[in-house]
């Protein structure tokens, strides 16, 4: 009996490696059939990032998925300069918490995406659909942007109020924009 415990441990444990490495893939490239729309750039009621990406504003509210281990989502697109390539990327230190996803990969969750180059078109951008992925209600989530050799950290309060040295900062970062 005591092998046969074990067995069904060791079983339930590489199911449930299995299942999780289907829910978090480190990375993707969004190609550019996923793009939803070409529109103005950059997005008006967006924060423009790098003059590159019109990203979520500061505050998002986050819903139940139901599933785990992603428990909540923060719906809201981004919209990419037109013929401009962005890196999206979560710190290591909060992969555990937090998991990205745009383009239509059917909810799928990663922790770096790169916006694949597409059409160049004079202040038009490239719109996707996506947000963030949640294992809690609530979170402070910084994000790295990067475009070329440039990189800036932006930080989303989801589902939470973003504490006052972000906001603070985040003010000072639009009144001093690119």
């Amino acid at each position: 009996m005591g092998k046969v415990f074990c067995l069904a441990i060791i079983g339930c444990a590489a199911v449930q490696g299995t299942l999780a490495s289907r829910a978090e893939r480190p990375q993707r490239t969004i190609p550019c059939g996923e793009i939803i729309e070409t529109t103005r750039f950059p997005y008006l009621g967006m924060r423009l990032v790098l003059g590159a990406v019109s990203v979520p504003p500061a505050y998002l509210r986050a819903y139940p998925t139901l599933e785990t281990p992603w428990r909540y989502f923060a719906k809201h697109g981004m919209v990419v300069k037109s013929g401009a390539s962005v890196t999206i990327s979560v710190p290591s230190a909060w992969r555990k918490r937090v998991g990205i996803s745009w383009g239509n990969n059917v909810h799928r969750v990663f922790h770096t995406i790169r916006v694949a180059t597409c059409s160049r078109v004079p202040k038009r951008g490239d719109a996707y659909a996506g947000g963030f992925f949640l294992r809690r209600p609530s979170a402070c989530v910084p994000l790295v942007f990067a475009v070329g050799s440039r990189r800036k950290t932006v930080w989303f309060g989801i589902g939470a109020t973003l504490p006052l040295k972000h906001r603070v900062a985040e003010r000072y970062r639009q009144s001093h924009a690119e």
